[in-house]
């Protein structure tokens, strides 16, 4: 949440919604930001300096959906809790 929340601020305009649900053994993590475009995650570059963040956001959900809802971006993401 912290990673798409951090996301949200640096790069959107205004203000941003988050939210979170315990579903099962997962945790759903949804953001919405006042931003003008979807964001998008890169291909992994160990070169590259920042903009990791989808990559690791990527890579630690089951199920990662960025998508326009209406005028903003929507970020649903959902991580298993391990028992």
């Amino acid at each position: 949440m912290s990673e798409l929340v951090t996301n949200a601020r640096k790069y959107a305009p205004g203000p941003v919604l988050a939210e979170l649900r315990i579903i099962g053994a997962g945790v759903e993590v949804l953001v919405w930001d006042s931003g003008p475009t979807v964001p998008t995650a890169h291909d992994a570059d160990p070169d590259r300096v920042g903009r990791h963040g989808l990559e690791i956001v990527k890579a630690v959900t089951q199920n990662l959906d960025i998508q326009r809802e209406s005028v903003t971006p929507h970020v649903d993401a959902t991580v298993r809790v391990l028992p």
